[in-house]
């Protein structure tokens, strides 16, 4: 039995969905086919209702045809791993093999287990100075660390959480956090080590490919202190293991209020300034979508243009609508804590995206708007 996503499984997982899911719903991106639609844990209390309620959240996503779950170790305290590695094991045993589902979490901020403790630096020195994990000076912000002994220790612990023995996507967690203290050559220096570390864990088994998960990093001016250069960072991994390499995945905001990484020429590529969405094309990357609903606020009140483009139900669907179709985005992560939220989303399971004169007609709208 594969213990990663396979283009076996994760196509296998896609034949059963032929009848319910419509065309364009699944994607072939990394030789693993992945849902439009994805599920996002990262926000809820550290309490077992909220654990349950990703659990069943989880599972119910699988089993509407969204085979793309997403987490990080600092959500909720470890929480979200630990729901997701639940929803695994109930997924598995009523017959879902392991090798259709993508899982994905990320690495790179300091985070307690379980729940806040009474003193976290007393904690931090406890769980990791102490061992020899990192150093102070290792850490950036107060809170961000990308060093290969932190990063095979969150791996670890990830494993763990989710019960799985490789992390199909594994991102380093808004590195761009480093750049408020660090220079732009010992920034660059620091990923290097990283993804040396990384291609090592890929190697080992342990994960399946690697990216970055940013905030910031992609969504600015190119001269911002904290903005990151696609075809840069390729680079390094490509000088680290070839065309070989295994940085596949960037995940970053894209949404109705944030759409740069569709519209801002922010990425030098050959001389030219290019899109997020156009440099990730040329470098073979793929583009996941965070905050597709921004916890809701691109939700509601959306302009009527929009729902004469798009049409669906609601403006939550329409928000959806416009992330999954956005060309160049291959998966919308949306946040689904609850069953019910689940089952509102999964009607897009059946629904096609935009098509490109759809799409390209809430610009011209929107302009004249």
């Amino acid at each position: 039995m594969s213990k990663s996503a396979t283009k076996e499984g994760t196509t296998r997982y896609a034949q059963k969905f032929a009848g319910r899911a419509a065309k364009g719903h699944f994607r072939e991106m990394q030789r693993l086919a992945l849902s439009s639609l994805g599920i996002g844990t990262y926000l809820g209390q550290p309490d077992e209702k909220t654990d349950e309620g990703y659990a069943a959240a989880a599972v119910a996503a699988v089993e509407s045809g969204m085979n793309v779950i997403d987490a990080a170790i600092n959500y909720r305290f470890q929480r979200s791993e630990r729901s997701i590695g639940a929803a695994i094991r109930q997924l598995v045993a009523k017959g879902m093999a392991r090798d259709e589902i993508v899982v994905c979490t990320k690495g790179g901020y300091l985070t307690p287990d379980g729940a806040m403790p009474g003193d976290s630096n007393e904690y931090f020195f406890r769980e990791y100075i102490q061992p020899g994990v990192f150093t102070a000076k290792d850490i950036a912000a107060g809170s961000h660390c990308m060093t290969p002994k932190f990063l095979k220790n969150q791996l670890g612990r990830s494993l763990k959480n989710l019960g799985v023995e490789c992390v199909d996507v594994y991102y380093l967690h808004n590195p761009e956090t480093q750049l408020a203290e660090v220079p732009k050559e010992e920034f660059l220096n620091r990923i290097r080590e990283a993804f040396t570390f990384l291609e090592s864990a890929v190697e080992a088994g342990e994960i399946q490919y690697y990216g970055v998960a940013t905030w910031n990093g992609f969504r600015q001016d190119a001269r911002a202190r904290d903005a990151l250069q696609l075809g840069e960072v390729t680079h390094i991994a490509q000088e680290i293991a070839g065309g070989r390499h295994h940085f596949r995945f960037v995940q970053l905001p894209f949404n109705l209020a944030m759409t740069e990484a569709l519209t801002l020429g922010n990425q030098a590529m050959r001389g030219r300034d290019r899109t997020v969405m156009e440099a990730a094309n040329e470098l073979d990357l793929t583009l996941i979508a965070s905050a597709s609903l921004l916890q809701g606020q691109v939700a509601k009140n959306l302009p009527g243009f929009v729902a004469e483009a798009l049409g669906l139900e609601n403006d939550a669907e329409r928000a959806l609508q416009f992330v999954r179709s956005s060309p160049g985005i291959t998966t919308a992560l949306v946040g689904m804590s609850r069953v019910e939220h689940v089952k509102a989303n999964a009607r897009l399971v059946g629904v096609a995206p935009a098509t490109t004169e759809e799409f390209s007609k809430l610009f011209s709208r929107g302009e004249g708007a």
